[in-house]
């Protein structure tokens, strides 16, 4: 029995109260009246019977003048919950649902009751999603112009900038104590051993105790203060990378996937920096000034001592930086490279093996190792001679300031405890400096790292961030595309040269053709993976590029040549694009078979899979991402090779299930090799090669075609204005 569409539901809409709209809408910062939203909802309360939940929310935004808001109807089970706050009809009322963690949902009533779900439980809800105008970006100035990491990490740095504050005010207040030390000498050497007045050193020390005290305890608040901002950037800059991945547009996506994900986690860098000390050591520097000030207050010419000092140090930083910068992003270029040949190698084990290529990556390996040893070495080499000259300046500018100070003692202009005195405020002069030039290549890998990062972060999405994307609720009757033409980047190789042609509800389509005829990039076209260099493509009347990917999701399907599982069981891997009910799962299971992998192992459907799906073979692995699709139950079916690797009464089995799966207003595009079985359910065929549709027709017509010319002697096509082509 053929399940009915969950996707949009036309079922009345149930008793809304106007309250849980307007904390919704609350949640998503729409501003609006409640009592607006409450007259809208009675003047239209009479038309709930004859509307679909949608309409009638539209109808209720029009009445309270609420604009900007989109609301789309969905099915529970296809909706992604990241998307959430949003409205749920369940058990037939109305609910504001959210997510509280990664197992629970929270469904909230009008009264402000809640209670926890399981996915599970709401897998056949209708959802309401109300799509909010997103807020106008800022612009981000001229500060980091060109590099989008660097200024995500200062944007996220500064979203709550009361820290900063906090940290600069530690920071002023750890340096007017570091004061204190030298007062203390000052006062010991000139008063107390003079005079031997242990009552004043007593006094003193007891002071000291405090300041030590209170300077350790604004030293461990700063550092607590800045750990928990660096992780909270991290964790947000991480996330936002990592979402901008999943959504990169692939056929424009780097193809060594070691580069890839050396770039991604160049962010730890960023981490580790904020993290550190340096950050602190770049707050002490400003106050170099201030101590060298409070040395000449009490030493006089000794101040001029670290004041000539200081600009050689800074110079010494700058130099150090600037011979490192090339020399660090050359290094990181070829730690990429050597990650992808790791992750190739890993990946390609077998091949390797048996073919006994080890040596030719083994041989790659060692170049690149080599290569980067040698700028490890240059760079050691560098930073090395910086620490060791700033060293020595800190050594130089501590005797030049004795020197200079014994010469102001006999002059009579400074004592012994004020020479001891400049000798401690000289070294928080030269420290901060000597910290920060010791960090710089450090900085030089944070860099470097945001310069790959940006290079990830530069790469086109599948969809705009500001684009309005549309959200039809219709289900689509046709599938149009119009002068489509597809190339890889940089490739002068036309993958996909169509003029015309269209597809309607209820076709079962297959695609045939040699390899590389093209017949896998129309499907991943059609899928909205590839996007054409020319062209459009219309599912129902809107363009499939302006159509939200959480609509699309919900009404379409795709089956990969290439099937790949994820880490987890066979029950997270079967229902990876949603809530499965437990038995849909096992009903879909049981006809293709796939609870024989279960029936295997003790443990069942929570048999273990590890990447990419090891220790299943190649047909259990492709029934599982083929009961992956029909648990979803699409609207519009793409299968590339969906039996390649069965055996025949594996195939025989997945078409009967097709055939009882598939609604008869759905559409089904299949290419495959073996088309034999596929033709008891096929009701049209089209031949492709070399990226261009050559025949187009009912199955028995194009076949016998086919069978009556030699290979290669294929007739191009030109479409006509239905989107079949004539033959010429």
């Amino acid at each position: 029995m053929q399940e009915a569409v969950v996707e949009v539901p036309d079922q009345p809409v149930a008793s809304m109260d106007a309250r849980l709209l307007h904390q919704l809408l609350s949640r998503l910062h729409v501003p609006v009246k409640e009592y607006r939203i409450k007259q809208a909802c009675d003047k239209v309360q009479g038309a709930l019977q004859q509307l679909r939940p949608v309409d009638w929310i539209q109808q209720v935004f029009l009445e309270a003048q609420v604009k900007g808001v989109q609301p789309i109807q969905l099915g529970w089970r296809r909706f992604d919950q990241r998307l959430l706050p949003a409205l749920v009809q369940y058990e037939n009322s109305w609910y504001l649902v959210e997510k509280k963690d990664s197992e629970s949902i929270v469904l909230t009533d009008a009264k402000g009751e809640a209670a926890e779900y399981a996915d599970e439980a709401l897998q056949n809800a209708l959802v309401l999603w109300l799509r909010a105008p997103k807020a106008k970006r800022k612009d981000q100035g001229i500060l980091f112009k060109g590099n989008r990491a660097a200024a995500l990490v200062w944007k996220e740095l500064f979203r709550e900038p009361g820290w900063l504050g906090k940290v600069l005010i530690a920071t002023v207040i750890v340096n007017l104590l570091a004061v204190a030390t030298s007062i203390f000498a000052l006062q010991v050497y000139d008063r107390v051993v003079p005079t031997q007045a242990y009552a004043t050193l007593t006094t003193l020390v007891v002071g000291m105790g405090l300041i030590v005290l209170l300077d350790w305890f604004l030293k461990t608040i700063r550092a607590r203060i800045v750990d928990s901002v660096s992780c909270a950037v991290d964790k947000r800059t991480s996330q936002h990378l990592f979402d901008h991945v999943l959504h990169l547009q692939l056929d424009i996506q780097p193809r060594s996937l070691g580069t890839l994900a050396a770039q991604v986690g160049g962010l730890d860098s960023v981490r580790q920096f904020l993290s550190s000390g340096i950050v602190f050591a770049l707050l002490d520097m400003p106050f170099a000034l201030m101590f060298i000030a409070f040395i000449a207050v009490i030493g006089g010419v000794v101040g001029w001592v670290y004041l000539l000092l200081l600009p050689i140090a800074l110079l010494l930083g700058y130099v150090t930086q600037r011979r490192l910068r090339k020399l660090m992003r050359a290094q990181m270029m070829r730690h990429n490279e050597r990650q992808g040949v790791l992750v190739d190698t890993i990946r390609g084990a077998e091949s390797i093996r048996a073919s006994n290529a080890g040596w030719r990556f083994s041989q790659q390996w060692q170049q690149i190792t080599s290569s980067i040893d040698g700028y490890n070495i240059q760079q050691k080499a560098i930073s090395s001679f910086s620490t060791v000259t700033t060293g020595s300046l800190s050594t130089t500018a501590y005797v030049a300031a004795i020197v200079v100070g014994v010469m102001e003692i006999e002059a009579g202009n400074l004592t012994m405890g004020g020479l001891i005195a400049c000798s401690i405020l000289g070294g928080r002069v030269i420290a901060p400096v000597a910290q920060a030039v010791q960090q710089i290549a450090q900085w030089q890998n944070v860099s470097q790292a945001l310069q790959m990062v940006n290079e990830v972060l530069m790469l086109d999405k599948e969809r705009r961030d500001d684009q309005n994307l549309l959200l039809p609720d219709e289900l689509p009757e046709t599938i149009h595309l119009e002068k489509i033409r597809f190339a890889y980047p940089e490739s002068p190789i036309q993958q996909i040269d169509i003029p015309e042609l269209s597809f309607k509800s209820g076709e079962r389509v297959l695609l045939l053709g040699p390899v590389g005829c093209g017949k896998s990039t129309l499907l991943k076209v059609l899928a909205g993976l590839y996007r054409p260099n020319e062209g459009r493509t219309r599912i129902g009347h809107a363009e499939l590029w302006e159509i939200d990917p959480q609509v699309l999701a919900a009404q379409m399907s795709y089956l990969p040549q290439t099937v790949h599982l994820f880490k987890g069981t066979l029950r997270s891997n079967l229902a990876l694009s949603g809530t499965a009910s437990d038995s849909k799962l096992l009903h879909v299971t049981r006809d293709l078979g796939v609870d024989a992998i279960a029936a295997s192992n003790s443990l069942g459907m929570e048999l273990p899979i590890s990447e990419g799906g090891e220790g299943l073979s190649g047909g259990q692995r492709q029934l599982v991402a083929l009961a992956r699709v029909v648990i979803n139950q699409p609207r519009i079916w793409l299968l590339d090779e969906p039996t390649s690797s069965l055996d025949s009464e594996s195939e025989a089995r997945v078409w009967q299930v097709l055939e009882k799966s598939i609604r008869p207003e759905d559409i089904l595009i299949v290419a495959t090799h073996k088309p034999m079985q596929a033709m008891k359910l096929a009701t049209r065929v089209i031949v492709m090669n070399q990226g261009e549709v050559v025949r187009d027709g009912k199955p028995d017509v194009v076949m016998a075609q086919m069978q009556a010319r030699a290979p290669g002697a294929m007739s191009k096509v030109t479409a006509n204005r239905g989107g079949r082509p004539n033959v010429i």
